[in-house]
């Protein structure tokens, strides 16, 4: 029955709670659904004056860190990987030297999600505790 409805397009929160997984974790789940645009144009504005943008090429929103050196933007990037990985929500992310570049989408859901806009929030914390 499972396989059926995920192969009908079911929520992925019912899938979740379907094989078995926490009720927290379920709820995580059907939570993640791609931005309508009055919820965009609401969640993402405080990133947006934080330096966020999005991309004029696919459903994502971007911004570049400078830190000092090396050493700050490792630190920096070890933060938000361990915090993707409670998560279970990876950047796309490209480091050189003190830069590090990141792009926060949602692939299963084709955009910009809720849990883009809590992993953002999270990174400009992180970088500014750094």
């Amino acid at each position: 029955m499972a396989a059926a409805l995920w192969a009908r397009g079911a929520p992925r929160g019912l899938w979740a709670a379907l094989r078995g997984c926490s009720p927290r974790l379920a709820a995580m789940s059907a939570d993640a659904h791609r931005l309508t645009a009055e919820e965009r144009e609401q969640m993402i504005l405080d990133l947006k004056v934080a330096g966020w943008s999005e991309s004029s090429e696919r459903d994502a929103i971007y911004k570049e860190f400078s830190f000092k050196n090396f050493n700050q933007a490792f630190g920096f990037m070890s933060r938000v990987a361990l915090q993707a990985e409670k998560m279970n929500h990876h950047p796309e992310w490209f480091n050189v030297y003190n830069k590090v570049q990141i792009t926060l989408t949602s692939h299963d859901y084709g955009g910009v999600t809720q849990k883009d806009v809590k992993l953002a929030k999270f990174i400009e914390k992180a970088a500014a505790s750094v």
